[in-house]
């Protein structure tokens, strides 16, 4: 048997309601044959079969078309249905109820969606039956229409199924690409900001001091687009973006992130009231760079001719910390965008970055089991990150919490 012959039998066997229209079926015409056949030119092969005769067909099992009546529905694409073989003038000296013992016999054709010939629901047995009423005739057709249905509907979901696991297979592919890529250009640019540190350090020029102090920016900046693609990759591919949890105090790391962002936009002023000995249960590198995207999406979407705000305390043991800046007013359909990955607003032309640091902050919150929320309004767009007094257990710690975990 070739192999489109059993791709057939296959779509066939792939209906799960085929066992039950066959039962059907042969209920409602008390025939005790009844089956599901593919019809070509020159072949018949069974697709799907209920034999309580003991005929002798299974699926795969093929019949010489040219001794079947589905040679003539095929031909004349119209059902034929015979009560009984004796009482046809047409049928009664025909070669194919010789051949198969039957005096009763219906074959409805079953056409795909766009017209094309299938094959045939039929159904035999060696007594006469009643099957050329009306309402019967109409109800068989309706079974042969379901397969019909049934086969278009399975060959779409193979199809998208394989346009699905194609298109899964290239996302982790450029995924892989992605972190690999992420993970190769630390090493340089490492080597970068040290040289510049030595540079800085042992050679100091003050005609060669901008360029070098130009070039740290800019490898720092590259380092955190590095680790902001790595993170996003972790996350979608399942291992998670790395997470260290522990007891700590968080006010001086918090200080630390806003002194570095004054260097980096000296031009701007930033507003902090960080209370003095925040401690908590969490990741401290991580809740700082949640502080240091936050700050820089301010920076780099606020007015310029207003300081940035960023408060942080401890309320009954909630940390809520927020960055505040002033502004346009963002509508709601941009606020719901905001924490979607590599999406940017176009509020400023050449804004820095991939579109990936509030969805990064989203996802620390989350691996936190804090919570992210935005509002703007009266010329002033506010995050505000609230993180629970209760730690996550110990077992959680020093592991990669992943986007199914949040």
């Amino acid at each position: 048997m070739n192999k489109d012959l059993l791709k057939r039998v296959d779509e066939i066997q792939a209906i799960s309601a085929v066992p039950k229209i066959l039962e059907t079926v042969a209920a409602m015409t008390g025939l005790r044959f009844v089956c599901i056949a593919h019809v070509t030119d020159d072949s018949w092969i069974a697709c799907a079969v209920l034999d309580k005769l003991d005929f002798g067909l299974a699926p795969g099992a093929q019949l010489d078309v040219t001794t079947t009546l589905c040679e003539e529905v095929r031909d004349t694409e119209r059902a034929v249905i015979i009560d009984s073989v004796d009482d046809s003038d047409q049928y009664r000296a025909h070669h194919t109820p010789r051949i198969y013992g039957f005096k009763s016999y219906f074959s409805i054709p079953i056409f795909r969606a766009n017209g094309d010939y299938f094959g045939t629901l039929c159904g035999l047995d060696p007594e006469p039956a009643r099957l050329s009423e009306s309402t019967l005739v109409a109800t068989m057709h309706l079974f042969a229409e379901l397969v019909s249905k049934q086969l278009d509907a399975d060959t779409k979901l193979v199809a998208a199924r394989a346009e699905l696991l194609d298109e899964r297979e290239t996302a982790e592919l450029r995924e892989q690409f992605i972190a690999v890529l992420g993970h190769d250009l630390r090493t340089p640019l490492g080597s970068i900001l040290l040289g510049t540190e030595l540079l800085a350090r042992k050679h100091p020029d003050p005609a060669s001091a901008p360029v070098v102090e130009r070039i740290r920016r800019s490898a720092v900046r590259m380092a955190a687009l590095v680790d902001d693609v790595v993170d996003f990759t972790r996350g979608r591919m399942g291992s998670g973006i790395a997470m260290s949890m522990r007891e700590a105090d968080i006010d001086g790391t918090l200080e630390q992130v806003v002194d570095e962002m004054r260097g980096l936009y000296p031009q701007r002023e930033i507003e902090a009231r960080i209370e003095p000995g925040l401690h908590l249960r969490c990741d401290p590198e991580r809740i700082a760079q949640l502080l240091s995207n936050l700050l820089k999406n301010a920076l780099v979407h606020g007015s310029d001719d207003a300081p940035v705000r960023v408060d942080a305390a401890l309320v009954e043991g909630e940390l809520t910390l927020s960055v505040a800046n002033a502004g346009r007013e963002l509508p709601q359909h941009v606020i719901d965008s905001l924490f979607k990955p590599y999406w940017r607003a176009a509020s400023r032309s050449g804004s820095e970055g991939l579109g990936l640091g509030l969805y990064i902050v989203d996802q620390i919150a989350r691996a936190h089991g804090g919570t992210i929320e935005v509002s703007s309004q009266g010329g002033t767009t506010t995050f505000v990150f609230r993180m629970g007094g209760t730690p996550l257990p110990a077992a959680r710690s020093n592991e990669f919490l992943s986007h199914a975990d949040c």
